[in-house]
């Protein structure tokens, strides 16, 4: 049931505003399309825009086309394992890396003293510019368009379910007809807002209240699994109140890092952050105001690695905690006060704030305030991000349990990608979490599942020296375009240049061969020990931390110049090589495990091996797509592995020989050239 009418992203003069909508009820009452998505938050815009780019007709929902892109919370991308999304995200075409160039106003690498693999790119925004540059995009994408509405429920069937997919339903639309729908409701499923002891029904100070509807849908009529989590938001104050002079002062890096692989540079002027310390005064407010705070005292789930002030406060008090004030905006009088979300009333939420030197004058322009909403339990879902038992309906961001812009731009685009193939009938496709975090993420998911909000860290990576947001195009932009259908050609050339230059590179790099006398003698360097002998080719020697490939260029001109451009990743992969190597055998030996398919209706409470009963219920309740997963579930023991893994070769082996039976016993069948030539006469 829509509550408000269809009209494109751009805006139209008010007089041609009744036409416009009069010809897109028309449109919509007369047009099938692919692809429905819900919601049109980080999650959204991807997975609209994602299964555009296969090719499907796409139709994004939302409440208000205005906000579209909007960033809810704090206005930053990126950051350590979070940055990482965002570069693979914009390796198979995403949006989200191109629009945090166009608005990223503090540029800065998380990490640096690490290594390169978990480096953490991120930027402030300007929410905006943000905002501006999405909807321009999803504007200009073709076989997409944009309906303004809320989504109350789905259609659903039972009695055209396809007998040769998985589940018990089929979704079809939201009063539309529709191949696939995906569902990225963010915060706004059955959500609730909470200030101090006010609720409010909400998934977002200003926009319309939820729907409850769409709740009762999936845990009513399609039996999913739904729990209920929380989240919140920090007030925003006014910069002008704030005196920054007893702030400490935190400039961005002097040559911003672009997330795009398409971009060189950023477009923004760099503005500086500035971090201040909670003092015993903020702890005090906090006990004060306990009882005035409806949301802190809810047992629901919070985002343990961003709570709220109040959290804080509970779990270590006395401790001195950082807070960073970020701006919104180029324009804006806003700072952003990054580690003091908070729910309890305005008032001391103003008395909190001054409690902190820097803020000891600061004014409030909006409270922060809490949310709950629902979610579903994602070990429902495939690694397509469909629901196991309703054909044609895909979930993403937070929905699925997440927390944060990037894991839901991650899940969005993947989601959008799968419920185009799907209604494209191509067949599926998954993201192994041995070639990218999106794998890692959604793996996660589909066979852990969540007890609080996920969020992404390079720890959860078990081969974070290959999977790092250098090198992201390399891994997925490829694939992207040969088998997924989601990059545009224009990238994946730029992606073929950079792989084929990257190659010469190391070919050059590898036929410089000296002794390490001769390289000590012409490159002046104090790294070789005196005592090592024999030769180095130039690959080995970057591996060294005072050689760069700007040295070896300067000594090595006419091989080695042409390939400046690619310095800092020729550096950072010759760093690497060697534990690169290693991993890379232990990936091909999980490969093999992934490859290993497991059959959706497989009765494991009476399978034919020994499998213990709580492992028995496990693999019923999650029902793993393959070996690999089934390994990764908690309370799997490694004798039921091998139980498993014998299972499978034998199911396999069995299937084999009654396919090579059949082939004997019909030598003219589909296989042979006479079979061939009979098809060809019908």
């Amino acid at each position: 049931m829509w509550t408000r009418t269809w009209r494109r992203t751009g805006s139209l003069p008010r007089a041609l505003l009744g036409v416009a909508r009069a010809r897109a009820r028309h449109r919509a009452a007369h047009r099938r399309y692919d692809v429905i998505v819900v919601g049109g938050g980080h999650a959204g815009t991807e997975a609209a825009a994602a299964a555009a780019r296969v090719g499907a007709e796409t139709l994004l929902v939302t409440q208000r086309t205005d906000t579209i892109g909007a960033l809810s919370c704090n206005p930053s991308l990126g950051g350590v394992g979070k940055g990482h999304l965002v570069r693979e995200v914009d390796a198979l075409d995403g949006l989200c890396g191109r629009a945090g160039d166009r608005a990223g106003i503090h540029f800065s690498v998380l990490n640096r003293s690490k290594g390169p693999a978990v480096w953490g790119p991120r930027a402030q925004l300007d929410r905006q510019r943000y905002r501006h540059f999405i909807q321009s995009e999803l504007q200009a994408t073709p076989r997409l368009e944009v309906l303004e509405g809320s989504v109350e429920e789905l259609l659903v069937e039972e009695e055209e379910v396809d007998p040769g997919r998985p589940g018990r339903h089929r979704v079809t639309g939201i009063r539309l007809e529709a191949g696939s729908v995906v569902l990225t409701t963010g915060t706004f499923l059955s959500g609730s807002l909470f200030l101090g002891q006010t609720t409010s029904p909400g998934g977002r100070m200003g926009d319309p209240p939820s729907s409850a509807g769409l709740s009762r849908t999936l845990r009513e009529t399609l039996g999913l699994k739904v729990g209920r989590l929380r989240t919140g938001t920090p007030p925003r104050i006014l910069k002008d109140s704030v005196d920054l002079t007893l702030a400490t002062l935190h400039p961005p890096d002097r040559k911003p890092a672009p997330f795009s692989f398409l971009n060189t540079h950023t477009h923004c002027k760099q503005l500086p952050c500035y971090l201040v310390h909670t003092t015993p005064g903020v702890d005090r407010v906090v006990m004060e105001s306990l009882h005035d705070n409806t949301h802190i005292q809810q047992d629901t789930k919070g985002p343990r690695y961003c709570p709220s002030i109040e959290s804080r406060v509970l779990r270590f008090p006395g401790r001195k905690h950082q807070v960073w004030l970020e701006p919104e905006g180029m324009t804006s009088d806003l700072l952003y006060p990054q580690g003091l979300s908070m729910t309890m009333p305005p008032d001391m939420q103003l008395r909190l704030l001054r409690q902190i030197p820097a803020l000891h004058r600061v004014e409030i322009s909006i409270p922060g305030y809490g949310v709950q909403y629902d979610y579903v339990c994602p070990t429902q879902l495939t690694p397509s991000l469909q629901v196991k038992t309703t054909q044609g309906l895909f979930l993403a961001g937070q929905i699925n349990g997440t927390t944060g812009y990037e894991e839901a731009a991650a899940q969005g685009l993947w989601a959008g990608v799968s419920a185009a193939r799907s209604a494209l009938a191509a067949p599926p496709l998954a993201l192994s979490r041995t070639e990218s975090y999106i794998g890692v993420l959604i793996d996660d998911l589909v066979t852990r599942g969540v007890t609080e909000p996920y969020r992404m860290f390079t720890s959860r990576a078990e081969f974070r020296t290959l999977l790092r947001p250098d090198n992201a195009d390399l891994r997925l932009t490829l694939k992207g375009f040969e088998e997924v259908g989601c990059v545009s050609a224009q990238r994946y050339r730029e992606a073929v240049r950079v792989k084929e230059g990257l190659q010469e590179a190391f070919a050059a790099l590898g036929s410089l061969s000296r002794s390490t006398n001769d390289w000590r003698k012409s490159l002046e360097t104090s790294s070789i020990s005196p005592a090592k002998a024999g030769t180095l080719t130039a690959v080995e020697l970057l591996q060294y931390n005072d050689i760069t490939y700007d040295t070896l260029a300067a000594a090595f001109p006419q091989s080695l110049a042409p390939f400046l451009e690619f310095s800092q990743r020729l550096k950072i992969e010759a760093v690497y090589r060697p534990h690169c190597e290693l991993q890379k055998r232990e990936i091909e030996r999980i490969q093999r495990e992934e490859g290993m398919s497991l059959s959706p209706d497989l009765d494991y409470l009476s399978l034919p091996i020994s499998l213990s009963q709580e492992v028995r219920e496990i693999l019923d309740r999650v029902r793993p797509a393959t070996l690999g997963a089934a390994t990764r579930l908690p309370g799997m023991t490694p004798a039921a592995i091998v139980h498993l893994l014998n299972y499978v070769h034998q199911t396999n082996h069995n299937q084999n020989k009654t396919k090579q039976n059949k082939t004997n016993q019909n030598p003219s069948g589909p296989g042979s050239r006479q079979g061939e030539r009979a098809g060809a006469v019908s």
